[in-house]
């Protein structure tokens, strides 16, 4: 039996998903918020939004399904409308033909500029500002659970992809991340919705733990598996098969890194990262980053140089998140400078370890530098599948500068290169 049939027909078996469950209560609140007839019109979750008019999926204060059948295909062309648009709009008086109808509206059904369906109310009287507020709402909650359902297929399909496809394939990793990131946040507002913010603690650890286990813990068996191999007495390989394990390697670090990233932003955000003081002595620190990168800078004619302005004491602050900041800028340089020079000039003054990282690498436009701080942020839609990253590394040294109450500024020419610098208070030790 249709969705169609199962919507409109009290009668008929009850709808199971919990789509329809959904899209039924949506309909019934409809009704009652004003005191009439109330149709809504999805697109399937695997369907592409806003193409073609959608079905009829649920309809309330209707007598039997036949009306509420030809009540939905007099109004297809306002719904198609509608949904192409994504505009609402008051139909007119004989687009239902229902009789004691006094107003009549479609209200499109828009996450994010995705429309997931319409939402159709015919009042027979007019309605108060308080039903039209709640109508509203009912038609964010609907479109909030239609686009979560698509998102979460999406997610689905990925993660089935990149079981397969992991180590040739990191883009399609970002991109599980990345709609991972919006499924949480839209869980969140789903949370909200229905009052169960008692839930959301739960679901936050709950998601921690499940990208732990279920991407970081195979992960870092398949590196230490491949760099097992490439260690061993490993003379039947060929050269073609050591580099391709290389190659593997790169790209499963890599992807560890990003996984990383993202799970230190969330506890930066939760207030779950600590902050700890130990002793460091700065050029150490900066020897142990340009020995990360390496891997990064490959074949490729760039020189590392370094500038100190003395003295240049031991310090006391916290020195895994200097250590981080400092990797993640040089490996920032390194990803972005095809030739030239990277200079690293750091300098104790007043109780304040300042740091420059200067490279002649591309640069960013004027209009690019205020996002490049912000989540997922690329310069264009080519630079993840040229450059490796997922877009990550500067917000993260900017949030863990936050942590440690540091500050950081950015000055950058297109073909000239960039020069980052970070601020971090220490504790001077001699």
């Amino acid at each position: 039996m249709s969705d169609e049939r199962d919507a409109a027909a009290p009668s008929a078996a009850p709808a199971t998903t919990p789509i329809a469950t959904t899209l039924r209560n949506a309909a019934a609140r409809a009704s009652e918020a004003v005191a009439g007839y109330a149709l809504v019109f999805a697109h399937a979750p695997q369907g592409e939004p806003g193409i073609g008019a959608p079905p009829l999926r649920a309809a309330a204060g209707f007598e039997n399904p036949e009306d509420a059948r030809a009540a939905a295909h007099r109004l297809k062309p306002f719904v198609q409308d509608a949904s192409e648009t994504g505009r609402g709009a008051s139909l007119p008086p004989d687009a239902v033909l229902l009789g004691s109808a006094v107003e009549s509206s479609a209200l499109p059904l828009v996450v994010d500029g995705r429309v997931r369906g319409v939402l159709v109310v015919v009042s027979k009287t007019a309605p108060s500002p308080e039903a039209r507020e709640a109508l509203l709402g009912i038609a964010e909650a609907a479109a909030v659970r239609l686009d979560h359902a698509a998102l979460l297929g999406r997610v689905r399909t990925l993660e089935e992809e990149l079981n397969e496809k992991m180590r040739r394939e990191e883009e399609r990793g970002d991109e599980v991340l990345k709609l991972s990131e919006a499924l949480f946040a839209q869980d969140i507002e789903l949370l909200r919705n229905n009052e169960k913010l008692d839930k959301v603690e739960k679901l936050k650890h709950d998601f921690i733990e499940k990208m732990s286990r279920e991407l970081r813990t195979p992960l870092n068996s398949i590196i230490e598996a491949i760099i097992s191999v490439l260690a061993g007495e490993n003379e039947t390989l060929s050269d073609n098969a050591k580099g391709s394990l290389r190659a593997a390697l790169d790209d499963g670090t890599s992807f560890l890194r990003t996984l990383q990233n993202i799970l230190d932003l969330w506890r930066i955000k939760q207030g779950e990262l600590p902050v700890e003081s130990q002793e460091l002595n700065f050029r150490e620190v900066v020897e142990e980053a340009i020995f990360s990168v390496q891997d990064t800078l490959g074949d490729k004619a760039v020189t590392i140089e370094r500038r100190y302005h003395e003295p240049l004491p031991k310090m006391r602050t916290d020195l895994a998140k200097v250590n981080q900041i400092l990797f993640l800028l040089l490996d920032n340089a390194a990803k972005f400078t095809r030739e030239g020079r990277i200079e690293i000039e750091a300098g104790v003054r007043g109780g304040r370890l300042t740091c420059h990282v200067r490279d002649t690498g591309i640069g960013i436009c004027p209009d690019d530098q205020q996002y490049v701080f912000d989540e997922f942020f690329q310069v264009d839609d080519a630079a993840s599948t040229r450059y490796r990253g997922a877009g990550l590394g500067l917000t993260l040294v900017r949030d863990l500068l936050v942590l440690l109450g540091g500050e950081i500024e950015l000055s950058s020419e297109v073909g000239a290169g960039s020069c980052v610098t970070f601020h971090v208070p220490v504790v001077v030790i001699g």
